[in-house]
């Protein structure tokens, strides 16, 4: 029988040899860590629907955020859970706000110059309604208006780069908010401070364990008059160019697995640093099957975070990160 004088089973030989050849690779540096800050002492209260993910107290983030160092990784990501909400969510712009306390105790460890310190800009966690914008209400109508949620998201990016962020990272999805937080950042002083773009961010089932995991769920309604319809691919391009021509410097997708093909399109379009967000949901279905031997762990795990890469994500925000990183 004759063969080609091509075998690409040659170059699959060995462990050795794979890694010779292999051409998506997946450091360390590239994960980011999500976490859930709340207030007291001493707290590290798991989330039910997130097995190994906790809502932790300041001084047991800071603990995190060392171990995240020592493992490697590119940095934190961090979301805020007050004590108490209103109408405005005034909790994520206030200077003694829950993450911008946190931002000053992260950044005063050694550990913190190895970490890239991403605050998430948002409201829907400090809103007592637990939308990401105020809401304007006649009679059993309800919208979320726009720009004068624009403007208090501007005010929250400016407390948290004044705290210590190194990166803002407006989730909202308001129409014009980039704009406005550059314009904010720079009034304040703060010109170099990138902004990361939830560009794309779609109105995801994904995204239900986050809802438990940092208390905001909408009370009434859904986000689909302003987060993303999951049909529409050339929607996204131009949210993603809107933002950039607005002044992002960089991108995060989200979700990641569910819209793959969506984090290969952009990266095919655009040159700016981009990142995929692997979500709540992603995260808990893993470790249901996990939980049941119904998958290997290290394996898909790894396997879903290299499928991202894959994509075009320069970098991964994922609840696996330091669990990544250990086998990594």
């Amino acid at each position: 029988m004759d063969f080609p004088a091509t075998r690409l089973r040659r170059l699959r030989s060995t462990a050795a040899m794979r890694s010779l050849v292999r051409e998506t690779h997946l450091p360390p540096g590239a994960l980011i860590y999500p976490l859930f800050l709340c207030e007291g002492e001493g707290v590290r209260r798991e989330v039910s629907s997130m097995p190994g993910v906790f809502n932790l107290s300041i001084d047991e983030a800071v603990k995190e955020a060392e171990a995240c160092a020592a493992l490697g990784l590119g940095g934190l990501l961090l979301f805020g859970i007050p004590d108490e909400k209103d109408e405005v969510g005034s909790g994520a712009y206030a200077a003694g706000g829950i993450v911008q306390r946190g931002l000053r105790a992260i950044k005063a460890i050694r550990a913190a110059e190895s970490l890239v310190v991403i605050a998430d800009v948002c409201l829907c966690e400090y809103t007592s309604h637990g939308h990401c914008g105020v809401v304007a209400r006649d009679g059993d109508h309800y919208e979320i208006e726009n720009d004068s949620s624009v403007a208090l998201l501007a005010k929250t990016a400016a407390s948290l780069a004044e705290a210590g962020a190194d990166i803002v990272a407006p989730s909202d999805m308001m129409d014009g908010r980039i704009a406005a937080i550059r314009q904010a950042l720079d009034e304040a002083g703060k010109p170099s401070t990138p902004i990361l773009s939830y560009a794309s961010k779609f109105a995801s089932a994904f995204y239900g364990p986050f809802r438990e995991a940092a208390g905001s769920a909408p009370q009434f309604g859904d986000r689909r008059t302003y987060q993303m319809d999951g049909a529409n691919l050339r929607e996204a391009m131009r949210e993603i160019a809107q933002d950039i021509a607005e002044g992002a410097d960089m991108l995060l997708m989200k979700p990641a697995m569910p819209y793959l093909d969506v984090i290969r399109e952009a990266r095919n379009r655009f040159d700016l640093p981009m990142g995929a967000y692997q979500v709540s949901g992603e995260y808990a279905m893993l470790n249901a099957a996990f939980e049941r031997g119904w998958l290997e762990p290290e394996r898909a795990m790894l396997e879903s975070l290299l499928s991202i890469r894959r994509a075009g994500a320069d970098f991964i925000v994922t609840y696996f990160a330091k669990d990544a990183a250990a086998l990594l």
